[in-house]
């Protein structure tokens, strides 16, 4: 059995600790059905026992462990809590001391700022939560700081990005351990990506129009229900009650981009999630009104940097 030991602390970010684990036990679970022996003990650890997570949930850890075991991954979680934990050099030390004796070394989120703090990421590449980044690098400024990628790996040392990316580094532990069919049934089961495309920065198109003003709201759901019209400027301008000149200018100023750069990112967001539920690409570009495939292939090429088909082949359940 490999020990997944999984490090947390007081104000720590649940999930953070939940993913992974979650990972690793529905391995097991896929483990056990198959009647093979089970592939990971977990065990969640802390300096003191209970640690108040972020979101109010107590959670129950074993104390740090010594010398007397030895661990195949150790992985560090983030939350508001990990500044504290990064003051405590007590517990610095130990994750320092910890991390030569495992297999491998991770963090979730910005637990990454633990493991820099040890200066176990210098001179190397590392990734963190989006909104961490800059203080990281500030802070850390030999450390190799990617902001977009889910997860980064060089050599022994894996992290990864915001919150559920560390289901996603949970998962290509898997992969890497036991296979890709055994990561593709836990993705399966847990109903995610084994791999998700894109980076930490490519946010949902329409949540992220949704942090413009309010007025484009109602707009903005007329546009998902009707993306295989025909969406001029001028029938935007109509829905919105204003006059296409100033529909252009007032949602350009708003969300930051042009009506017909949104419609794209949304035609785009909604094509990857049919393609990846294995729908055909001729039927897909009809559904989300690109016109022709020949169109749609150059929307992906443009935002994705890959075509349609060879996306739907990597990424469709």
């Amino acid at each position: 059995m490999r020990r997944i030991e999984i490090l947390t602390f007081d104000q720590a970010q649940l999930l953070d600790v939940a993913g992974p684990l979650q990972v690793f036990a529905s391995a097991n679970d896929l483990a056990a059905a198959k009647g093979i022996a089970l592939p990971y003990q977990m065990v969640v650890m802390a300096e003191k026992t209970p640690v108040l997570t972020t979101s109010g949930l107590e959670l129950t850890a074993v104390p740090l462990p010594g010398n007397e075991s030895i661990p195949d991954t150790l992985i560090v979680a983030g939350g508001r809590g990990v500044n504290a934990a990064c003051e405590n050099v007590t517990l610095v030390k130990w994750v320092k001391d910890r991390a030569k004796l495992a297999g491998r070394t991770a963090s979730v989120c910005s637990g990454a700022l633990l493991l820099a703090e040890t200066g176990l990421l210098n001179g190397k590449r590392a990734v963190t939560h989006w909104q961490r980044c800059d203080e990281f690098a500030k802070r850390y400024p030999l450390v190799l700081l990617d902001p977009d990628p889910i997860f980064v790996q060089d050599g022994n040392i894996w992290t990864s990005a915001g919150v559920t990316a560390g289901i996603d580094l949970a998962l290509a532990l898997v992969e890497a351990d036991l296979g890709r069919d055994m990561a593709l049934a836990v993705a399966r089961q847990l109903v995610v990506f084994l791999k998700r495309p894109g980076g930490q920065t490519q946010f949902s198109a329409a949540l992220t129009l949704q942090e413009g003003d309010r007025h484009f709201d109602r707009l903005h759901g007329w546009i998902m229900e009707n993306l295989s019209k025909t969406l001029s400027l001028e029938v935007l301008a109509e829905q919105a009650c204003m006059s296409p000149r100033s529909f252009s200018r007032h949602y350009r100023q708003k969300t930051g981009r042009t009506p017909a750069r949104a419609i794209e990112d949304i035609r785009i967001e909604t094509a990857r999630r049919l393609l990846e539920e294995g729908l055909t690409v001729a039927r897909v570009s009809r559904r989300c009104g690109f016109g022709s495939e020949e169109t749609m292939r150059r929307a992906f090429m443009r935002s994705l940097g890959t075509n349609p088909q060879t996306y739907r082949q990597r990424f469709s359940v």
